[in-house]
């Protein structure tokens, strides 16, 4: 019997005998904010299985400008790969929202696929779907404003946490989204207006998540985007969630 049960959505597919022997290699840690998961230019060392947490790809210009690219968390492996020979990775992979899971040094994890090609295929998969999330995020960047494409990465960070709240300052987000801090604050104020989070300094909170969906639209209801249908075992997210202001107010008088 397995001693836990994974998020990860790879890990929850493998078979008993399977998951044991990854079990046996892999090594449980706490993945903090700015842990640095690939380097660029650099072999990829180890391989993550995030259990909660959201790790960013970004790419860097010539001139040391970043923007995210691809977003990864319980949905696969960090870094997404088909083979996992020590290849030099063309971006910087980090930890953007800090969570736990798993890591498995790359040689071993070479031989435990060896002779698995079911686990092989979920790779596969999972690497189609994230290729999937950059070309939409190439488009999004295209043909939607900022605060549509604000509110997809929002609900994209909240199918890779535990909680309504994500712990984020607006430096970051524009980073994330390269675009200016100022523009992000913009787009925060529209998505408050519509009473669908509540922001302040590092911290945004979910109020409506089924009216964020409904206003990120074709954004964010695209397969390899949405999460809507992942498992979430032992998750409960609220439809309707006040402020933390509010919510410490009433805890202070109780019903």
């Amino acid at each position: 019997m397995r001693p836990f049960e994974s998020e990860n959505l790879i890990l929850c597919q493998l078979a008993d005998p399977e998951f044991l022997a990854l079990e046996r290699i892999w090594e449980p840690l706490i993945l903090p904010r700015a842990f640095e998961l690939v380097h660029f230019g650099m072999p990829v060392s180890h391989y993550y299985f995030l259990e909660n947490g959201i790790a960013s790809m970004v790419a860097t210009s010539p001139e040391g400008r970043k923007a995210e690219i691809g977003v990864l968390g319980r949905d696969g492996m960090s870094p997404p790969a088909l083979t996992v020979d020590a290849e030099r990775f063309s971006f910087d992979v980090m930890m953007q929202i800090g969570g736990h899971g798993h890591r498995v040094e790359a040689g071993a994890l070479t031989g435990f696929l060896a002779e698995r090609p079911a686990i092989r295929r979920l790779l596969s998969r999972s690497l189609h779907t994230f290729f999937k999330q950059v070309a939409n995020t190439a488009l999004s960047n295209a043909v939607h404003k900022i605060d549509v494409r604000l509110a997809k990465w929002i609900l994209m960070c909240h199918d890779r946490l535990e909680g309504e709240e994500i712990e984020i300052t607006h430096e970051y987000m524009a980073t994330m989204l390269g675009v200016r801090r100022s523009s992000v604050t913009d787009a925060l104020h529209v998505l408050e207006g519509e009473h669908l989070i509540y922001s302040t300094r590092g911290l945004v909170v979910i109020r409506n998540r089924t009216s964020l969906e409904a206003f990120a639209a074709d954004a964010y209801n695209v397969p390899g985007i949405t999460g809507r249908d992942w498992p979430r075992t032992g998750r409960h997210h609220l439809a309707m969630v006040r402020p933390p202001a509010q919510r410490r107010q009433a805890s202070a008088f109780p019903a």
